[in-house]
């Protein structure tokens, strides 16, 4: 396949190898010796008693954010399953359209525009499509429930990724550490099953392969640079220009001609380097305070890649002791804010002027868009 220059071509310093799903945190809980007891805690979390943000109403509905990912998708868990299947069977029998049905002779350029469109109609609060870049796939699945492991082979024709992306509630993050911002993360993992699962059908009926993925197949974020859709931050996560990294990502890998996304440039680098709040905020220290490097800090970190090394293992223990997700580099950063005019200008101004940058962060702390909302505070509205 040839490539044509992408967004992650700048964080590239040496050499990439496709990522073993083995090696992913969560997947490691189910392997590792090392990280049994781990595994226990995070999969049968505690309930603190009257504790705010922590109580059974807040846990259940934390439970009900996951619900259709856990029942319908598991693509934290498994791929080519439920929502996330690479085929239709559902649809053989309802509305199925006439065998050999295919949209032929399109222009890339408009049929990428109609995707977009369809996928936001879907509820993606913004999409991009790249080339695939085979490094981004994954070597090995691994199954999470039965432990198999084998070789991820995907369909030769498969050329382009269409990735979407789901907006966090600005507000529930804002609970951080909390069951209430767990929340939203469920919410928004079962909303990127109905939406890439949804997407992929519509592909399907124009006549074209269509594999649905959440966090199985391959690695979202460097697909979503390579899709325009960002910059990667010292949190580790996609940094976007509307929602900063208050997303979740999903795509959908196709052979549906289409035209790829330019890369995005937003002064991400420049801002984390001068910025530094995520790692000052991190409960459990998981998040470099220092300079980049390509250098891995342990498996569940691919060489190769100039970045700012998240330390998985720290970060999956807090999570456990917490007894839910947490969001702290998500809330604190200075890219995680509603639009508005102010903002917008902000984020114009970090583009644009990087000198700027110390008066921006300086601001950031003035006006307190770093501190946690009380859970309790959400409810009263």
């Amino acid at each position: 396949m040839a490539m044509r220059t992408q967004g992650t071509s700048k964080y590239i310093v040496g050499p990439v190898e496709q990522f073993d799903q083995r090696f992913d945190m969560y997947k490691r809980v189910r392997w590792d010796p090392a990280l049994k007891e781990l595994g226990k805690k995070l999969w049968n979390p505690s309930l603190p008693k009257g504790k705010e943000g922590y109580t059974l109403v807040e846990r259940a509905f934390e439970n009900a954010g996951w619900y259709v990912e856990m029942a319908f998708a598991k693509g934290i868990q498994i791929h080519d399953y439920g929502l996330y299947s690479w085929d239709s069977p559902e649809m053989a029998h309802y509305h199925a359209l006439p065998e050999g049905t295919r949209l032929d002779g399109a222009d890339p350029a408009a049929l990428s525009q109609v995707v977009k469109n369809v996928a936001l109609s879907l509820g993606a609060c913004t999409t991009g499509i790249c080339e695939l870049d085979p490094r981004w796939v994954y070597s090995h699945s691994f199954h999470f429930v039965t432990k198999e492991h084998r070789r991820m082979e995907l369909p030769p024709q498969v050329r382009y990724a269409v990735v979407v992306a789901i907006e966090m509630d600005y507000e529930m993050v804002r609970t951080s550490p909390s069951a209430v911002a767990g929340s939203t993360v469920g919410i928004a993992y079962s909303q990127m099953a109905f939406v890439a699962g949804s997407l992929a059908q519509f592909i399907r009926d124009l006549g074209y392969t269509a594999l649905p993925s959440g966090n199985d197949t391959g690695l979202n974020i460097p697909m979503a640079i390579d899709a325009g859709m960002g910059e990667l931050g010292r949190n580790g996560l996609l940094i976007t220009k509307e929602f900063g990294p208050r997303v979740r990502l999903a795509k959908v890998l196709t052979d549906l001609p289409l035209e790829p996304d330019p890369p995005l440039e937003l002064g991400v680098t420049a801002m984390c380097e001068r910025c530094g709040k995520c790692a000052r905020y991190c409960p459990s220290q998981a998040i470099s305070p220092g300079e980049r490097t390509p250098e891995p800090l342990n498996i569940s970190t691919n060489p190769g890649v100039l970045k700012w090394p998240i330390d998985a293992e720290k970060c999956l223990n807090f999570w456990a002791v917490n007894g839910t997700t947490c969001t702290n580099c998500i809330r604190v950063c200075p890219f995680n804010k509603p639009d508005g005019r102010l903002h917008r200008l902000v984020r114009w101004g970090v583009k644009n002027t990087p000198w700027a940058n110390d008066l921006f962060i300086k601001g950031d702390d003035l006006l307190g868009y770093h501190k946690q909302l009380r859970p309790n505070a959400y409810w009263e509205g």
